[in-house]
């Protein structure tokens, strides 16, 4: 079976790098699926997870926005922070989330930064739902 070669990575260094048989994500204009031959392109992504399959097994990086660059050959994403499912410190998380709820309930009284509060929240949700997707 053809493979894909695959590199996730944020500032901080490579996160995820394989050859693998498919590759999807969700990008700002939807939901990407990726197999070896791929047309070359580049998106914005949102945050969410990149579904990478490998061996007849899927494995999940959460990602909290970035870049993604699809060659025929390889698929790189650049991710201003990434996680590997099994990397995620889920009380971390769990406290990141508490904290973004309560500052979007702030909000109300007084003046926050709403969005930013909203992304807090939406990064922890989201690194919660793929930490539980481990095995």
């Amino acid at each position: 079976m053809k493979t894909i070669k695959v590199s996730v990575v944020t500032p901080d260094g490579p996160v995820y790098e394989s050859d693998v048989e498919m590759v999807s994500t969700k990008a700002k204009t939807g939901e990407l699926g990726i197999l070896p031959g791929h047309v070359p392109m580049v998106a914005p992504l949102e945050i969410g997870s990149v579904r990478i399959k490998k061996d007849g097994k899927t494995e999940y990086v959460a990602v909290s926005g970035g870049f993604l660059e699809i060659r025929p050959d390889q698929v790189t994403v650049l991710a201003q922070a990434a996680e590997r499912s099994e990397d995620i410190d889920v009380e971390r998380a769990m406290r990141a989330k508490e904290r973004a709820e309560q500052r979007l309930q702030e909000q109300k009284t007084a003046h926050v930064d709403f969005k930013r509060a909203e992304l807090a929240l939406r990064r922890a949700i989201n690194r919660l739902s793929i930490a539980e997707r481990k095995f």
